[in-house]
């Protein structure tokens, strides 16, 4: 179950205090009409301070703990206090509230695995999709642009004659420098093979 927004912890809490305390009614219907229309909010500069617009919207009174309007500086309570007060018990019920666990991510309907050789390292690749349709013609897509290389048969390098590179099954160069001489040939991926 997702925890209730601060509006529902508000209605919630209201009706059963006005039900607990019905010479309260008013008071607190009041308080609530305050903090629906935005006008009962936290100072910026303190959290614990509240700040609360008359009703008029022409004013805003400072509450913490006492109220700086005229009922309030006369000790009598007033609605800005009540509506204050109010926010801070809501405030608290929704932060009191636990927080849901985190439900597990779905498993795709259709996956598929596939070994690649990527800068000369082979790297499992794994694509998921909703589709299998798409799922194959994606994985399609990922093969032809990293063709898998022939296996090796011992009989097959055998027939190819002098520089042919098991490795790669490419006829290699042969490369003179210096009285030395090397069979070699150009990588895909930059640098030299020497079949080896």
């Amino acid at each position: 179950m997702s925890p209730s927004t601060f509006l529902q912890v508000l209605k919630t809490e209201v009706g059963r205090m006005q039900l607990a305390h019905p010479e309260r009614e008013g008071e607190l219907a009041r308080a609530h009409a305050l903090i629906l229309h935005g006008m009962v909010l936290p100072s910026a500069d303190d959290p614990h301070t509240g700040q609360v617009l008359s009703s008029d919207g022409q004013k805003q009174y400072t509450c913490n703990g006492t109220c700086d309007c005229q009922a309030g500086q006369h000790g009598k309570p007033c609605k800005h206090l009540q509506s204050w007060r109010l926010y801070q018990y809501v405030a608290r019920k929704v932060e009191a509230q636990p927080t849901p666990a985190p439900s597990p991510l779905p498993e795709a309907p259709a996956s598929a695995n596939c070994h690649i050789l990527l800068e000369g390292r082979q790297v499992q690749l794994t694509l998921r999709d909703t589709d299998e349709t798409r799922l194959l013609q994606r994985l399609q897509a990922v093969l032809q642009q990293y063709p898998a290389a022939q296996p090796v048969t011992p009989g097959a390098a055998q027939g190819r004659g002098q520089g042919w590179c098991v490795l790669h099954q490419v006829q290699m160069t042969q490369n003179q420098k210096q009285g030395r001489s090397w069979w070699s040939h150009r990588l895909p991926e930059g640098g030299f093979c020497k079949g080896k």
